[in-house]
């Protein structure tokens, strides 16, 4: 199976879309994780803190750099996930690890609308062949249609069900 990848025009200005996503989905503050010694402890302090589901592990502006070759357009690049969910996958199969966490941009070309932009989590996931993979990212399908509501961003059709 191969992957889907989903965009939708989010409105507004660039600087908006990305102060938004990333106030509603928290950078992984890694200085606590490294201080618990049980997985339950894990994954209270990740409930807690991924209030939508996700959280921000790496973040990278290529626009500037990107720039240099005269480029103009902008583009805020993600990954973002949630460890707890991606560990049931891992279990299973830790090549997971290759699509989790997910993917995601904020991109904008001179004069065109702002979009998000992210592989969709079910096609991904089912490429393994594993029906307990393919039925959590079916559900991380849920979790970013609901974080897109939250955002008041288009759900694209193939997150519905």
């Amino acid at each position: 199976m191969t992957g889907s990848r989903l965009a939708v025009d989010v409105g507004g200005p660039f600087d908006d879309a990305v102060a938004r996503y990333e106030a509603a989905v928290p950078a992984f503050p890694a200085e606590q994780f490294e201080r618990l010694a049980d997985w339950p402890a894990v994954t209270e302090l990740t409930d807690r803190l991924a209030v939508h589901g996700f959280l921000i592990y790496w973040r990278f502006q290529a626009d500037p750099l990107m720039g240099i070759a005269g480029n103009t357009a902008r583009c805020q690049m993600y990954l973002m996930g949630n460890h707890v969910i991606a560990e049931r996958m891992y279990r299973h199969d830790p090549a997971v690890m290759l699509y989790a966490p997910l993917r995601t941009v904020i991109t904008q070309v001179a004069g065109g609308p702002v979009r998000f932009s992210i592989d969709q989590p079910s096609r991904q996931f089912a490429s393994f062949g594993d029906p307990g993979i393919a039925a959590v990212g079916r559900e991380l399908d849920h979790k970013l249609a609901h974080l897109l509501e939250v955002l008041g961003w288009p759900v694209p059709p193939e997150l519905a069900g």
